[in-house]
């Protein structure tokens, strides 16, 4: 397949930077589509930890480019530190292994202050943000006085394009704030000249090639602004028709879909999440998962699978494959759960409700499997999981239709199973 985006089928969190990273040692180009550094992948590779935020998780394997397509909203700070921190660690980040568009947007400082200052003054309903400043940059950039990567270079133009932000007074910003953001960012944008480039042109003409490609998403769907929980979203659109869009290819050269899935199902920050687990098992699942953010470290929310959430994410990304994660994490449960479908107001509720108060109101109804005592971390064959493990995999794979392509045992490379295989 030349062509295939990554998608995360819950609220973020599924493993996806693993996923891809296994995936791009038979690829070309890993291209990320959307987002900030508000997310965070953690990959794990023999005894390293790597936590990425902005470079694409196929940056570390050698034979992979990795690119920032012109959907992302970019730090030139976190990016260069990343960039350098990689290098440290052996990893090779050159003009030849990472690209950035060039018309990628910026995270400014003014975006980080306005962010908080948004969260800290909403009343009764916080989003949970993380601060970043990734939607106040996205807003500049629909509001169409937004400075992209190519704007670095050219210190006027981006003073010019700073001052046309009507809100910086209201945040106390002075003329003397911009002229120093300027020289500062005009130093990054030198530092990164060797890597900005036209992304699109390069996708393409690697396309045309027969170069194999993935479409890397961050977050999750559930946290799309468009068919997420909103508000209780991020501020792009993580589902897969937005691979194109965010990169600038056509939508007939995608040839396959993957939804990473999580066992069970995380989330972070506020918002409806029907199948939360207040208890001991939510804690369980927690301290087992290691279920705390890679960007903010804060403790996510954990409950069963919901196949509600699931099924629509199946429809609104049209995936034709799941990678299912952290199986390995229900080890030990005497039984598990997996949420069906929901009940509101006596009625039975399969498909997800796109009213958020009805939403908040549904309680799952469950099927409920037997658990599995063994440690399933070190098997790499579908054939030898403990049978209700494999129970669990197969009932999952025929509630939703949708074929169980691989399952991560583990957060290494190698803890992983080709199910097809």
């Amino acid at each position: 397949m030349s062509v295939q985006v990554i998608v995360g089928s819950q609220w973020g969190d599924e493993g996806k930077g693993k996923i891809t990273d296994i995936l791009a040692e038979k690829m070309d180009l890993v291209v990320r589509y959307q987002g900030g550094n508000n997310a965070g992948h953690t990959v794990v590779v023999g005894k390293e930890t790597f936590k990425l935020h902005h470079i694409p998780s196929g940056i570390l394997n050698d034979s992979c480019v990795s690119i920032m397509a012109n959907g992302v909203v970019l730090d030139p700070e976190v990016l260069l530190k990343e960039m350098n921190g990689l290098k440290k660690r052996g990893i090779a980040v050159n003009p030849s292994k990472f690209k950035l568009s060039s018309i990628a947007h910026v995270i400014l400082p003014f975006h980080k202050t306005l962010d908080s200052n948004q969260e800290s003054n909403r009343e009764g309903e916080k989003i949970g943000t993380t601060g970043r400043g990734i939607g106040p940059a996205y807003t500049d950039k629909i509001a169409r006085f937004g400075v992209r990567a190519m704007d670095l270079l050219k210190p006027e133009f981006l003073k010019k394009q700073i001052m046309k932000k009507s809100w910086l007074t209201g945040i106390g910003v002075t003329e003397k704030d911009i002229d120093d953001v300027v020289i500062e960012f005009h130093k990054y944008g030198k530092e990164l000249e060797p890597y900005i480039i036209d992304t699109s042109l390069y996708i393409n003409e690697a396309i045309k090639a027969g170069k194999r490609v993935i479409l890397e998403g961050a977050q999750g769907t559930m946290l799309d602004v468009d068919h997420g929980t909103y508000p209780f979203v991020t501020s792009s659109n993580p589902i897969s028709g937005a691979a194109t869009t965010g990169t600038g290819i056509g939508p007939q050269l995608i040839e396959g879909v993957m939804g990473v899935t999580k066992a069970y199902v995380t989330r972070v920050g506020e918002g409806p999440f029907p199948t939360e687990l207040l208890d001991e098992t939510g804690e369980a699942l927690r301290d087992k998962g290691g279920e705390y953010g890679t960007t903010t470290n804060r403790p996510r929310r954990c409950g069963w699978l919901d196949l509600v959430v699931l099924r629509y994410a199946i429809r609104v990304n049209g995936l034709t494959e799941i990678c299912l994660t952290k199986l390995d994490v229900l080890d030990g449960q005497e039984s598990v759960k997996i949420c069906t479908n929901y009940v509101y107001n006596n009625e039975k509720v399969e498909h997800f409700p796109l009213d958020l108060d009805v939403f908040n109101e549904c309680e799952p109804e469950y099927v409920e499997l037997p658990g599995w005592d063994e440690d399933i971390s070190k098997i790499t064959d579908f054939e030898k999981l403990p049978e209700n493990a494999k129970t669990f995999v197969d009932y999952v794979e025929q509630a939703v239709g949708v074929k169980v392509s691989m399952v991560s045992v583990g957060p290494n490379r190698v803890q992983t199973i080709f199910k097809n295989d």
